[in-house]
């Protein structure tokens, strides 16, 4: 994949790419550090509020570790998507990057809430 040489100078694009690197790092971690293995009974992955009492739906480990997962996917696919964009249209790439620091911080909240249901 042959990289625009002005967009690794362009401040901006470099900006969300850090802020996309560290969060997708620091979700990943923070998921890992606090993942139990003893947890015989699972960890809740899902929640429904509209059926009441059976709202809580248990899962393993592999739910959980699923969107540690998915922040690396993202940050990977949409650095490939802004760079292939880039030379076309600029600020599309930003706002594919600004997107994708969005998601990450999605996962990084709803992850750190389900797991602080436990």
């Amino acid at each position: 994949m042959n990289t625009p040489k002005k967009y690794i100078h362009d401040r901006i694009v470099l900006l969300l790419l850090t802020a996309n690197t560290f969060f997708a790092v620091l979700t990943s971690v923070m998921i890992v550090l606090k993942l139990d293995s003893s947890r015989a009974e699972g960890y809740i992955v899902q929640f429904r509020p509209s059926l009441g009492l059976s709202a809580y739906y248990k899962g393993d480990n592999t739910g959980i570790l699923s969107f540690a997962v998915f922040s690396i996917v993202v940050l990977i696919f949409h650095t490939y998507l802004s760079i292939r964009v880039y030379n076309a249209r600029r600020h599309f790439a930003i706002v594919i990057l600004a997107m994708a620091l969005l998601l990450i911080l999605l996962a990084l909240f709803i992850s750190n809430a389900l797991l602080l249901l436990r």
